[in-house]
């Protein structure tokens, strides 16, 4: 939702969306960062986050869980709050169930007509979208941004085109962007800065009693190391330190 209560796609000029969905379990820096350059890199005027609800293609053990839906959804609104061309949407939590993305486009798309949303999504999952469900209507109902790191940067896009849309596109001779559809649908890729944070990484540090200070965005790493969800949670003001574990995690 916006700051003022409004759904990310109400009022206003129809000006360029991404969409940028993921489990955030938790959101991380590099989320953050790679959100911000994509949304720069295209002109966008807003980022929409959309945390899942139930991921298809995720399941939580025991031994590392998925955070309630809801602390997602709270640790990523605390986080985005400081950047006004941030915001989050809880479409997916509000429909419940799997969180399929085809759905979640849909209903966006429907919101943003005749503008087309940008979904964003890093390079390997886009060359697995094949797996995803009914992936020809994702290309239908957006245009979409890859995010690339290292070693793929400076690879070109035929080389990773999921199969659903390899006939149709028309690659530029750069690589770096194609064409497809009727409906002038656009794919580009954003080479965006490699920082070598991870959601699982995050998770076996607190699992492990370790810090994770500067990997989490500041506004919401209390909240998330004090609430246990993902490992122990830090020893109350004035008990001390865990034996052998660092005062500030």
């Amino acid at each position: 939702m916006t700051g003022d209560g409004r759904r990310p796609d109400q009022g206003g000029a129809r000006a360029p969306t991404g969409i940028f969905g993921g489990t955030f379990n938790p959101v991380h820096v590099a989320h953050l960062r790679a959100a911000e350059e994509v949304a720069e890199a295209l002109g966008l005027e807003r980022m929409v986050f959309v945390p899942a609800s139930s991921p298809p293609h995720k399941s939580g053990e025991a031994a590392d869980p998925i955070a309630p839906a809801e602390l997602r959804r709270a640790w990523l609104e605390a986080a985005t709050a400081g950047n006004p061309r941030f915001c989050v949407d809880p479409i997916e939590l509000e429909r419940g169930g799997t969180s399929f993305s085809v759905d979640t486009l849909g209903e966006i798309a429907a919101r943003l007509a005749p503008a087309r949303p940008v979904f964003v999504i890093g390079w390997d999952a886009f060359h697995e979208i094949d797996t995803w469900k009914d992936p020809a209507t994702l290309f239908a109902r957006a245009d979409f941004a890859v995010m690339t790191r290292p070693p793929v940067s400076d690879a070109s896009l035929r080389s990773f085109l999921p199969s659903c849309i390899r006939a149709e596109a028309r690659v530029a001779p750069d690589g770096r962007s194609a064409g497809y559809g009727s409906a002038g649908g656009v794919i580009r890729l954003v080479p965006v800065t490699p920082l070598d944070v991870s959601a699982s990484d995050v998770r076996r540090r607190l699992r492990e009693g370790r810090s994770v200070r500067y990997l989490l965005p500041e506004r919401v790493h209390d909240a998330i190391v004090g609430s246990g969800v993902y490992g122990p949670s830090p020893p109350r003001r004035g008990t001390g330190p865990a034996p052998d574990a660092p005062e500030d995690r």
